[in-house]
């Protein structure tokens, strides 16, 4: 019986998914909706030791994969004010929010604190859902911020409540001693782990690819553990492992996107079905009002006073500033933090998961429905691109790739139809972009003068991770300021690609001069299969 429910309830929150994109309603609210729904009808559950431990793992789970899917050449130039948003940020969004509780709400001020350091973080599982759902492709790189933003933030949240449960409790601790350990030892593991893993899987392969998927996870798990052993804070960790590897390639990638793909969505349907499932109806509507009021506070102020002075000193555009703060929208880990308020036997005078519980509800559904709208009416939708770069795993799934050229000056192509174009190779013409429009390329375009051709094709993985080196110039390399022909290449060694540090592709010919930071590959080839020359 208990076997037929899960299945009934996996078939729900499929279609909840195709009622979410047909309507704009966040899918993650409709799982917790259907928990209500089912606790209504007579499906009883108040184990809160199990939802912990559920919720703690699907978080592992979220946080390891969203490091993983990020993509750092896109987060790069936003990581500054995403890094600030993600520990400052949260710190004055839990402090503003506490002292409301406290001066507005009537709550005890620690209590106030606690219910603030909660709800302080933005919700990743929410807003990359509303995001990718949506295809909200946001100007200015806002979409790489946010998601950055909120992979990153939940563990300054968790170290916050940590600090006030401790404080409640009466525990002797050190709270500056906890909150460097937690930190510090979170980014060092992240790295540590991140750095033994990319080696483990550049030398010693797997026999097969699914392998590839198992030991990613037994990877999450030890990387959690060890850093909590040691006092840090694992979900850190694990978002750096995340960030480290997923931007790495090596051979079981694809199988490893695919398997986490479908965990992650297992995970999260279970995680919010088990929290609506947790909820009391009537206690959730005699707290809704306080929640009610916490959410709209942090909506209209606590989170806009936030993101408008701490992105001060990078002179954010305001329609920017605006979207950032609409979406700080709180979910999955928040419910999380209460639960573990609950069971850490702290006595307090509120009901902190209900209160938390209505928060999240709330910010799901006002918030989440009006992303879409108002990134329309702000003018932050960019319609020539797509969000779904910006996330590692859409890219590593794809069977094609897209190489771009620019037409430059004087070139022989302007003046040449599409359907003139003698594409020897297996390419196709995807997309033209001529001054900021895409062009459908049929075969009557003509090309023109500074039209950016995209050429689309299948993607090439060395399996064996030998044949193409990759590496960067230093400074005082021998290679520095040198033209390639000058260069005393073995003669298996051919270098294929220049990338300059302002992401310039460069195709080599014999005057291009190596400079400082370049990224050079480099084909290394078999000499038993090399073909002989001609005479």
């Amino acid at each position: 019986m208990n076997y037929l429910m899960i299945g009934i309830i996996f078939i729900l929150a499929l279609f909840a998914i195709r009622f979410s994109n047909r309507h704009g309603i966040p899918a993650l609210l409709l799982f917790i909706v259907l928990g209500m729904a089912f606790g209504a009808i007579g499906l009883e559950f108040e184990d809160y030791e199990f939802a912990d431990s559920f919720a703690t793992l699907a978080l592992m789970v979220i946080m390891f994969y969203g490091g993983f899917g990020t993509n750092w050449r896109m987060a790069k130039p936003v990581a500054r004010e995403a890094i600030v948003l993600s520990s400052l940020g949260v710190v004055a969004t839990a402090l503003i929010t506490g002292l409301f509780c406290y001066y507005v709400l009537g709550f005890k001020l620690l209590e106030g604190m606690l219910i603030g350091s909660i709800v302080g973080s933005t919700d990743y599982a929410s807003v990359s859902n509303i995001l990718r759902s949506k295809n909200l492709n946001l100007k200015y790189n806002t979409a790489s911020l946010l998601e950055l933003e909120s992979g990153s933030n939940d563990p300054a949240a968790y170290t916050m409540t940590m600090v006030f449960l401790s404080i409640i409790i009466g525990s002797k601790v050190s709270i500056p001693a906890m909150i460097l350990f937690q930190v510090a030892l979170g980014v060092i593991m992240g790295f540590v782990f991140a750095f033994i893993i990319g080696k483990l899987l550049k030398n010693f392969p797997l026999g097969a690819d699914g392998l590839y998927a198992v030991f990613m996870a037994a990877i999450m798990l030890i990387t959690y553990a060890a850093t909590g052993l040691l006092g840090g804070n694992g979900y850190l960790a694990l978002y750096i492992l995340g960030i480290c590897l997923g931007n790495m390639e090596f051979r079981g990638k694809r199988d490893i996107v695919f398997f986490f793909d479908g965990f992650t969505e297992i995970m999260q349907i279970g995680l919010f079905f088990i929290l609506g499932l947790l909820s009391n109806f009537t206690k959730f509507v005699e707290n809704l009002p306080i929640a009610l009021a916490i959410m709209v506070f942090m909506t209209i102020i606590a989170r806009p006073v936030t993101v408008y002075g701490l992105m001060l000193p990078f002179r954010l555009k305001r329609n920017q500033l605006n979207i950032i703060s609409l979406a700080g929208i709180r979910g999955a880990a928040a419910i999380a933090f209460a639960i573990m308020a609950v069971n850490s036997g702290a006595v307090v005078s509120v009901d902190i998961y209900h209160i938390v519980f209505g928060i999240c509800v709330l910010s799901s559904l006002v918030q989440g429905y009006l992303m879409p709208p108002a990134s329309k009416r702000w003018d932050m939708l960019d319609p020539n691109d797509t969000v779904l770069k910006t996330f590692n795993h859409y890219q590593t799934k794809a069977e094609i790739g897209f190489l771009e050229t620019r037409i430059h000056p004087n070139s022989s192509l302007i003046g040449s139809q599409v359907k003139d174009l003698n594409l020897v190779f297996d390419f196709i013409v995807a997309k033209i972009e001529r001054n900021g429009k895409t062009i459908v390329p049929r075969g009557h375009v003509t090309i023109e003068e500074n039209d950016l051709i995209v050429l689309g094709g299948e993607v090439h993985f060395d399996e064996s991770g030998q044949d193409l080196i990759e590496f960067t110039i230093p400074s005082g390399h021998q290679w520095e300021n040198q033209y390639i022909k000058d260069l005393e290449l073995p003669s298996d060694r051919l270098i294929i690609m220049v990338q300059r540090k302002d992401s310039e592709i460069i195709v080599p010919v014999g005057d291009t001069l190596l400079l400082e930071d370049d990224k050079v590959i480099m084909l290394k080839v078999d000499h038993d299969l090399e073909f002989p020359r001609a005479d």
